[in-house]
């Protein structure tokens, strides 16, 4: 591996919420890229990149090995955090991998995640959920971020466990993420501009279909759909939308 290696799009976002100085884990490590690019920045001390296959753990000891970085990166066949020891790494990475499977790594190891001094997360789905698992068990989210790689978005977020914040109960901002509203992030007005044509044009061929109960009632689904993408459209207005609430209610527009 010749020189600093070149990290996706989403990767790189990604790696650029880890704080510095610490020891990185990377639980889904795949490659091994993400701990092989900080390293090579300085950016971490030192690294443990782990993963559930054995596949994928042989390639990365082999990226690490022929980065010459052997002797700061060391590899663990690991379901989670299984093989990770409370107060072991300062930050904690997991990207790649579905809302689902990530919230119940971050239940199975909820004693070594809340030791970590942040954890920084990518799901690929049920945003929403684990929004609200991180609410409901004591973490707080202290960044945000989002990107548009090869037709998909991304969010992501570097937590902390503070089971003295209170986060703000908005509906929006399970949905959307309050950091990204608040700052009005591009990419997510991107998002919403997107969201919102894609389900017009649904909801458009439901009424294009007749009546019936379960037409009825995914016209409602995406009626609600559009009804939170038009609050959270207020925030990237001139005035923002920062004292703005949702009732989730479509028909008090």
């Amino acid at each position: 591996m010749d020189g600093i290696i070149n990290l996706s799009k989403r990767l790189l976002a990604a790696a650029s919420l880890v704080s510095e100085n610490g020891t990185l884990a990377d639980i889904g490590t795949d490659h091994a890229f993400v701990p092989v690019y900080l390293y090579q920045k300085k950016k971490i001390s030192s690294a443990i990149a782990m993963d559930i296959g054995r596949g994928p753990l042989l390639r990365a000891k082999e990226n690490i090995a022929s980065a010459g970085l052997s002797d700061f990166i060391e590899t663990r066949l690991s379901d989670g955090t299984a093989a990770l020891a409370v107060g072991e790494a300062d930050s904690i990475l997991i990207a790649g991998m579905g809302g689902g499977v990530m919230m119940h790594i971050l239940e199975d190891g909820r004693s070594v995640f809340r030791a970590a001094k942040e954890i920084v997360l990518q799901p690929q789905s049920k945003l929403k959920e684990v929004r609200i698992y991180l609410s409901r068990h004591g973490f707080a989210v202290r960044n945000e971020d989002m990107v548009y790689e090869d037709g998909k978005f991304y969010p992501m977020m570097r937590i902390q466990y503070d089971p003295s914040f209170k986060s703000v109960q908005n509906e929006l901002f399970y949905l959307y993420g309050e950091q990204l509203l608040l700052s009005r992030n591009p990419v997510l007005y991107r998002y919403l501009q997107k969201e919102k044509s894609v389900h017009e044009e649904i909801l458009d061929r439901l009424k294009r279909q007749g009546s019936g109960e379960r037409i009825a009632e995914r016209k409602r689904q995406i009626e609600q759909i559009l009804y939170d993408n038009k609050c959270a459209m207020h925030y990237y207005e001139e005035t923002g939308g920062k004292e703005r609430q949702t009732d989730r209610s479509p028909t008090q527009k």
